[in-house]
């Protein structure tokens, strides 16, 4: 949540994916558990771009009011990662589905 999502995925990327590759994990997965965790941090203060959007658009909210609405999101997020965590294969049943 302190840098960007484009400077994080830039940054993590290159070191992580050649590990995750020797260790065999699914690169689906992982892409979609690194788009989730950056709209986390796109959400959630101090970055939290899309608050600041929200704020550019809405300019009789407060950004307080604008922050406190992100709150269901990212309990959503977060549920979607504790599921995609302990039931992987979840993330892969499209992409399978669309090969066959």
């Amino acid at each position: 949540m302190f840098v960007s999502s484009m400077a994080l995925i830039m940054m993590l990327v290159p070191i992580v994916l050649p590990i995750l590759v020797y260790l065999k994990v699914d690169l689906i997965w992982f892409g979609v558990m690194l788009v989730l965790l950056t709209e986390t941090g796109v959400i959630t203060p101090p970055v939290g771009v899309n608050v600041f959007v929200v704020k550019g658009i809405a300019l009789d909210v407060p950004l307080k009011l604008s922050s406190k609405g992100t709150v269901p999101f990212l309990v959503a997020i977060v549920v979607c990662l504790v599921i995609l965590t302990v039931f992987p294969q979840i993330a892969t049943i499209l992409p399978s589905i669309v090969v066959r």
